[in-house]
Formats: C-alpha cells, sequence, structure tokens
C-alpha cells in the first residue's frame, strides 16, 4: 500500500477528507514532537520510506520541520512531493526532483495576494497615507485621487497569481499585459507577451507587478535598465521573490522619482534587516512577506492536496506540475 507522509495534527484534522477519498493509503506521520510512526509503530526516519509527501506550511512552522524534512530526504521510495509553497526557489526542492521526484506546487495563496496587490495600488492610487494624516489630524483636506480604470498593468508572470491579479485589476477597468512563455491569447489579459518585449511595454505600464518565479533567468530583472525604461508616476511591485529585483538599483530609481512608488512583499535577505533604507523610505509600502497570509489560505491548499492525493492514488495525471529543468535553475 502506498505510503503517504503527513504531520499528524494535518492528518487528525483532515482525516475524515481522506477516509472519504475511497482509495486506500497508508499514512506515515510526524508528530509534533518529531517521532515518525508508520501504523502506531515508532520507526526511524530512515525505515520510513515514504512514496508521497504533503510538504505543508503546518509542518514547516512547527518543532517537527526538521525530522519531517530528513526523513522526506532519505526516502529511496519517494515519488512525489505535494509543497504548500508557490515557489520552488529553497534550494531542497532540487534536492527533491534531482532525486528523481516529482514536486507539484500550491496556488492557494494566490486569491490573497491579488486582494493585497489591489490594496496596495489603490492605496498609493488614493494617496491613503495623506489621507490618514489628514484624520489623525482632524483637517478636513479633500485630496484628489486617481482611478485604476484605462491604467495600463504589466504583470510579469502570468500564472496563478499574476491572473487573480488580472481578474480583479480587470474589474476596475484596467487594461492588462501578462508577460510569460506560453504566447496564447488569455481572456483575462488584452495582450500576452513574451518577456523580449519588456523593453517597449514598461513606457507605458503605470503598474508593473512582479508574479514571475525566481531562476537563473529571472534573478535581478529588475535592474538599472528595466527601471529606466519604466513610465514617470507608475508604481512597482513585487509579491514574486526578493531576488527579482536589484535592490540598490530600486532605491536609486526611487530616489530619482520614477518608479513613484513601490510595494514590496519579499527581500534579498529576510528578515528584512533594521538597518534596511526601505524601511523608511518615502515611497516605499512594504510588508514582511505576508502576502499570502489569509484566512482562506490553508483551506485552499488542503483542497488540493486532497485532490492530488486522489489522482495520484489512481494513477492519474498531477496538478501544478513543477517542471524540474525550472526547479534546478531555480
Amino acid at each position: 500500500m502506498t505510503r503517504v507522509m503527513i504531520y499528524e495534527p494535518t492528518y487528525r484534522r483532515m482525516q475524515a477528507r481522506f477516509e472519504a477519498l475511497g482509495v486506500p493509503f497508508e499514512p506515515v506521520l510526524v508528530s509534533e514532537a518529531g517521532e515518525v510512526t508508520v501504523g502506531g509503530q515508532s520507526v526511524a526516519p530512515e525505515d520510513a520510506q515514504p512514496e508521497a509527501v504533503w510538504a505543508n506550511h503546518e509542518v514547516f512552522s512547527s518543532p517537527a520541520a526538521r525530522t519531517f524534512m530528513v526523513t522526506l530526504l532519505k526516502s529511496q521510495a519517494l515519488k512525489w512531493v505535494q509543497s504548500a509553497a508557490a515557489g520552488f526557489d529553497n534550494p531542497v526542492f532540487g534536492q527533491i526532483v534531482q532525486k528523481g521526484t516529482k514536486l507539484s506546487t500550491s496556488h492557494g495563496q494566490a486569491l490573497g495576494m491579488a486582494e493585497y496587490v489591489l490594496w496596495g495600488v489603490i492605496d498609493h492610487f488614493q494617496h491613503g497615507p495623506e489621507r490618514r494624516a489628514a484624520q489623525a489630524e482632524a483637517a478636513w483636506r479633500r485630496i484628489p485621487f486617481r482611478e485604476i480604470l484605462d491604467s495600463r498593468w504589466l504583470i510579469v508572470g502570468f500564472g496563478s497569481i499574476g491572473q487573480a491579479v488580472a481578474q480583479r485589476a480587470k474589474g476596475f477597468g484596467a487594461r492588462i499585459t501578462g508577460v510569460r512563455r506560453n504566447q496564447d491569447a488569455h481572456p483575462l489579459a488584452d495582450m500576452i507577451a513574451p518577456m523580449s518585449a519588456l523593453p517597449e511595454l514598461l513606457p507605458e505600464a503605470d503598474v508593473v507587478v512582479l508574479c514571475t518565479p525566481l531562476t537563473a533567468e529571472t534573478r535581478h530583472l529588475v535592474n538599472a535598465e528595466f527601471l529606466a525604461a519604466m513610465k514617470p508616476a507608475s508604481v512597482i511591485v513585487n509579491v514574486g521573490r526578493g531576488g527579482l529585483v536589484d535592490e540598490p538599483a530600486l532605491l536609486a530609481a526611487l530616489d530619482a522619482g520614477k518608479p513613484e512608488h513601490a510595494l514590496l512583499d519579499v527581500f534579498e535577505t529576510e528578515p528584512l534587516p533594521q538597518d534596511s533604507p526601505f524601511w523608511r523610505h518615502p515611497r516605499v509600502s512594504l510588508t514582511p512577506h505576508a502576502s499570502g497570509i489569509t484566512s482562506g489560505q490553508w483551506s485552499r491548499n488542503d483542497a488540493l492536496f486532497v485532490e492530488n492525493l486522489k489522482l495520484y492514488l489512481t494513477g492519474q495525471p498531477l496538478l501544478n506540475l513543477a517542471d524540474p529543468k525550472d526547479v534546478l535553475a531555480a
């Protein structure tokens, strides 16, 4: 019977859903204290030998994280890992695919991240800090603001997150250009373009949103040349990975006034050092890699794992499979 490793508190929480699958499997459970059990019997990590693994956020924020990962990497039977993350630049993912193991990612964070992007852009367009300052002063100041209607949004990385952003921005009347490898038309984009078209697209974009994974191709994609091509009064948003941006170049560009504003959720060094100029820059809004931490992400990630587990156990193609070449390149 297929051995599937799951963090024990997750398994207990979802046990009824696993039983409802109607396809049996043998749970390999890792307790909060780091004990590995199979069939109720304690085993050494190297003896657990799971074939499939649910690597969710719950386990990696627990004391069992190290034991869980050691058990995963020591398995010679490992064929599939379902990650709760959207990205795959952590070195452990490279180790996983080098074993010939399939890696599937999760996009339960996409909806919340899209709402975050819209919040940040609207807050800047509508002068949120000035409005809050006026309220604090009890000052009756009427502040005009920019509309999203007919603004041009350039979304670099048009996967699940980028499409979720596009859907919401389009609801406000924005014009969307999606940048991705696949050049097929998409109903949420007015235009699809390749990375090579960025120099022509950047001067027209009011909002540039980075949703692409971090790979060798995209590292420091946003450099001095990229920033110099941006439109005056534009906004850049990074919800991808910190390594997409050459941070000194961005600071210099912000000091020069183009782009007008940056909304940043990710950085090359995390946590962001307290002496980083980003904390206090007047043209920056930042958050601590928190755009995907929402009330709904766990339930969506759980649902994807249950669906993918049934597909795996019945020998059907998996959802959200990562390309091993991209994982290794990251």
